[in-house]
Parts: C-alpha cells; structure tokens; sequence
C-alpha cells in the first residue's frame, strides 16, 4: 500500500484502486504543433515512475495518454509551415514521430492506450449529444456549449467559486452562451469542413475529448488521472463537469498533479522565449541524465530548472552507473527486497507519495556501505532499473568541438579570472555549460 496526493482533497491519501488488483490511469496528452520541451519531459517522467511503481506493487496497470491532433494551435502551425491549415495531420504527424522517439530515449513505458482525438470523432460526438439529451448542453448556431448551471459542484477540483469566476469574465462575453462560463464542446464550421455531427460540421472543443476517450477506453470511473499543475484549471475541471455530468458517478477517485518547471524564476513559455526542447537539451547531456534529474526532485514540487544542478546530477549519475556497472540486477520479491534494512528503508520512501528525493537522500548516504554488501547493491540496481526506469549503462563523454566562438568565450574568461573579476567569469562558465562545454578551473589554469 501508498499513500498519494489527492489534488481534489488536498491531501495524502492511501491508495485503494476501484477494482481489486487492478488500477485505470489516464494522463493527459500532448498537442503536437511543435517539438516537445522539458516541461512535457518531466511530466510523462513522473508518470511513467508511478505506472512503474504500481505493476513493481502487483497492480494490472492500464495506462491510456491521448493526444490532441487537432487543434487551434496545430491549424495556425499548417497555415504558418505548409501554406495550408488543413495539412494539420503532418505538422501532428511529424512531432507526433518526434515525440515517441524523445519519449523512447528517456525510457518511458508506452502507455497501453494512446488514442488520437482524430480517429475517434464517433465516440466523441455521441458523448456530445448525450449531454444535449440529458440537459447538460445545448446547440447555438451550429456549437455546442455546455451549461455550468446545470453542474453544481463545478470548481470542487480547483476551489474556484462559479460566483467570484463570473465577477472576473470579459465584459464583451460570446452573445450565444447562456452563461459567460458555459465552454464549447463543438466548435462549427462551414459546410464540409472538418466532421459532420448532428449539429453541422465542425471539430471538438479541447475538453470533450479527454473525457470521452478516458470513458470509452477505461471506463466511466477511474481511478487516477493527472497532468501538470497548469490543467487543473480550466482543463480537468471542465472534464469533471462533463464526465459526471454524463455518468453520474465520480470521474476519477485520485487526481494526480505535477509541479511545473521555471527558468530565472519564471514560467517556461514560448512568449517569454524561455523554452527548453527536449531536442536541444538531450543533445548536450544523455537522457538518462535528463531522466535522473527529473526523479530527484519531488513529482509535486515546482521545478527551478539549473545547468549547475544539471551538472551535479550528471555526476552523481555516472557514480551510480561506476558503482553498478558488474553488479547484477536483482530478481527479488517484494517481500526479500524489504527484509533489506536500505532497501525497505527506500521503498517507505516510495510508499509516501512517492517521495523520490528522500529516496535518493537515502540511498546516496549509504553508498559507502553498500560496496561491502553485494546483495542490497543488486536490490538497489533492481530497483533503480524496473521502478525509477534508470538504465545505469555508463555514460560515454563527449568530445566536445571548439569552435572560434567557443574559444573566444574561454579566452575571455581567462582573461577575466587573471583580472579577479569573478562576477564575469562565472557568468562566461555558466554561458558555456549552456552551450554543452563545462570547464574545470585547476592550478595550472
């Protein structure tokens, strides 16, 4: 057993699935009009680490993550690259294959449903009609919105008051809507455009799907569902609306959040030009690097992305991989692994919301001790490898290029350093181990 943060409560709660032996988990998806950044990288992590965690308990795992192939941002992305925005499905196509591959490189466990909005229109318009016939939604010249009245309990999941949200909406609100806040499930558009539906053709709003293809390929009732911070408002909330709405049951018994990253104190965003690929960033260091620094820092907690705490985990990284590198991987129960004083000691950190840097806090303080007993180094490697997806093959440097630029950057901090002008040299160093380089100051220079 493990406890887990429910996002809907607000607190640590002890894990029991829906059916016995068996666990529905649902994470929400990319929209693939661009390549994948960091943020996308630690979140299917963390994902991945707690579909590990609950087939490493016993568990069935059944493991759905849609992907949003069509989309405001995927038309205007076709419009901008190919000329035309009806050549979406290449733009999604392209960093869908992107995507897979990154995913791949940092070890993540495909999940055993991957559905794309596009190939399920069917299932989502019926979902549509049925909040239409139910009295949840209703038709306005062609779209479809769904009535937040109708809902009581809307904002249970972000503690957000229906009263205090339409005090903050837009003065000029869509004349359609019979509520400000009432949000579109169909979006119309001209004839033969897009899919046909009973209301005119048109494609779906972003909210709809999730809840019609965690129904369809999980069931009305789940048991965890989650994604980054940033979706529980307005995304999952909206979803919660819809899918009990419909159901009448609740939609998903633990709600699951990840903290999201920052750089220089701010929320990584395209607008702000401060957004780290995945691409770039695995081309510098190796994934397993990448996927180890994410497992570090509690799934939660928000993320101050750093070069230097990069740098850090690279090194402990590779003193992981030193350390194991002939030891076999253990093959024991979870029984034997917890008659292990370190190893039961890792594995409670686990249990408790899958606290990973107390884990590591452990195992780290036990190193030295544990080059003496070749039986716990096994269960470590055991458990490293199936929970935290580590592959522990050591790590090949990289012969980094010189280039004119590189070495005038380096030039220039010698001569800053011969200056005593430490400010300048340590920003030169931190502007090269962005550019992959990290220099080593020593006696002779």
């Amino acid at each position: 057993m493990f406890t887990i943060t429910n996002t809907i409560t607000g607190k640590k709660e002890q894990f029991v699935p829906i059916k016995p032996g068996v666990v529905t988990l649902y994470a929400c998806g990319i929209t693939p009009y661009d390549a994948a950044h960091i943020g996308h990288g630690r979140s299917y992590v963390s994902f991945d680490l707690l579909y590990r965690w609950l087939t490493f308990l016993g568990y069935e795992v059944n493991y759905c993550r849609n992907i949003t192939d069509i989309d405001d941002k995927l038309l205007k992305k076709a419009q901008e690259e190919l000329g035309d925005s009806q050549r979406y499905k290449e733009v999604a196509d392209k960093f869908i294959e992107q995507y897979h591959n990154e995913m791949e490189a940092l070890n993540c466990t495909p999940p055993d449903q991957e559905p794309r909005v596009t190939d399920n229109m069917p299932i989502i318009i019926e979902f549509i009609q049925d909040l239409i016939d139910s009295g949840h939604a209703y038709v306005a010249n062609g779209d479809v919105y769904f009535a937040i009245n109708t809902f009581p309990e809307y904002g249970k999941l972000s503690k957000q008051k229906l009263d205090e949200l339409r005090a903050g909406a837009r003065v000029q609100t869509d004349e359609r809507k019979k509520d400000p806040l009432d949000f579109a499930l169909w979006k119309s558009e001209p004839e033969g455009m897009f899919w046909k539906s009973p209301w005119g053709y048109g494609r779906p709003g972003w909210h709809i799907e999730c809840s019609a293809l965690a129904s369809h390929y999980l069931g009305d009732q789940i048991d965890i569902h989650g994604g980054g911070r940033d979706l529980v408002f307005p995304h999952h909330e909206n979803e919660i609306a819809q899918s009990e709405s419909r159901s009448k049951k609740p939609f998903a018994n633990y709600w699951v959040h990840g903290g999201l990253i920052s750089i220089n104190k701010e929320k990584m965003s395209k607008s702000l030009g401060n957004t780290l690929l995945l691409e770039d960033l695995c081309k510098q260091y190796d994934p397993m690097v990448l996927r180890f620094y994410y497992l570090l820092h509690h799934y939660r907690s928000p993320l101050e992305f750093s070069f230097q705490e990069l740098d850090a985990a690279a090194k402990n990284y590779k003193r992981l991989c030193k350390l194991l590198a002939d030891v076999p991987i253990g093959d024991y129960s979870i029984d034997e692994l917890t008659a292990l004083p370190l190893i039961d000691r890792m594995i409670s950190f686990l249990r408790d919301d899958l606290n990973t840097p107390g884990m590591f806090g452990a195992l780290f303080e036990s190193l030295d001790e544990l080059e003496k007993d070749p039986k716990q180094l096994s269960a470590v490697k055991q458990l490293l490898y199936t929970v935290f997806g580590l592959s522990l093959v050591p790590i090949k440097e990289k012969k980094a290029e010189i280039t004119p630029e590189i070495q005038k950057l380096i030039d220039e901090r010698e001569q800053a350093r011969a200056q005593k002008d430490w400010a300048r040299a340590d920003a030169i160093r931190d502007q090269l181990q962005e550019l992959g380089i990290e220099v080593q100051d020593k006696k002779t220079g």
